[in-house]
Formats: C-alpha cells, structure tokens, sequence
C-alpha cells in the first residue's frame, strides 16, 4: 500500500489528477476515483449517522462496517489488490437476517422518513446504492472483485432495515406511503 500520509496538502493534484495506492498517477474524473469518493463519502455518512442514539448491537455493526469500507476504499485504490474479504459480506448476511427477523413483515411501501436516526440510515442506504453502482461501472471498464460490488448491495439492505429498526426504537414506526392510486376505491360508483 501506498505511503502514509504525512503532509495533506502536497499539490500534486492540482493538475487533475491523483494517486492511487499504487503510485499510479490517474484522472480525478477516473471511473476508480469515482468509486474510491462514493465509498468515502458512504462511510462519512455512517459516521453521521453513529452521532445518533441507537441501541448498542446497532452501533458495533456500524463501526465494523466502517472498518470495512476503509478496507474497500483501500482495495479500489490499488488495481488487483484484495483487502474486503468475503467473510464481512457474511457478516452482513447475519446482521441483516438477525435485524430483520425483529421486524414485522413490510405490506406496503416506507418513506425514507421517520426519526433522525432512521432517516440519516436511508440516506446511507441511497449512497450505498450510488457507490454500488460506481464499482458496477468500474468493473465493466476495468478488472475488480466480486465482493466490493457484493458488500455494498448487502449494505444497502441492511441499512433499510436498520432505518426501519431506529424508526422502532422508541415505540415508533415506518412513514407509509399513501398513493392515491392504491387508496382510491377499486368498485365503480
């Protein structure tokens, strides 16, 4: 891996480009750097979102993601290098089947809406969603593990239903939707 950084502003990208971790030098506007930012600024996002009170299992799941993205980050920045590792997508995997089994059963569509908490997990979820994407487009140019892509669509999920498990923390519950087209009266008049 790359150097430590030392000194912040180094001025080596001023010209529009930046290293990787590899002491490859690429565009900013790279399909990888775009990658690399959409995870860094998903695991900001979390970081946010562990500002807010939430039950103690929550927050070490959360933490270890964060670990996790770092990692990701990392691997994204060194082409054919692997540092995600397969297991935290298992690790995922029970995360969300022990969450969601607390859950009742969704019959109808949520907003992402509710308390502070729930709602800061959505957005992690939507950004979740756009670094999948990024690494989706990465991989169609360029060579990539399976599990980035694998990790983040898990990630995704579980931050859905850790929304739907901060909206129940205090008694609360989901923001329905309420379409008109599903509330209008299927009998003619």
């Amino acid at each position: 891996m790359g150097n430590r950084l030392t000194q912040i502003a180094t001025r080596t990208g001023d010209n529009g480009t930046t290293g990787l971790g590899n002491n490859q030098r690429v565009s900013k506007n790279s399909l990888r750097v775009h990658a690399m930012g959409e995870v860094d600024e998903l695991n900001s996002h979390i970081g946010l979102l562990l500002c807010e009170d939430m039950p103690q299992g929550v927050r070490d799941v959360l933490v270890e993601v964060q670990h996790q993205l770092f990692n990701l980050g990392g691997e994204l920045s060194i082409p054919g290098f692997e540092l995600l590792k397969n297991e935290a997508v298992v690790a995922l995997d029970a995360a969300l089947a022990t969450y969601n089994e607390q859950l009742p059963k969704l019959e109808e569509f949520i907003l992402p809406a509710g308390t502070r908490g729930a709602s800061q997990a959505h957005v992690c979820r939507t950004v979740a969603r756009r670094a999948e994407r990024a690494c989706v487009a990465l991989g169609n140019e360029e060579a990539i593990n399976e599990t980035p892509r694998q990790y983040l669509n898990r990630l995704s999920d579980l931050m859905f239903v850790l929304a739907r498990v901060l909206n129940r923390m205090n008694g609360g519950d989901d923001v329905y939707w309420k379409s008109a087209r599903m509330n209008k009266d299927p009998k003619p008049a």
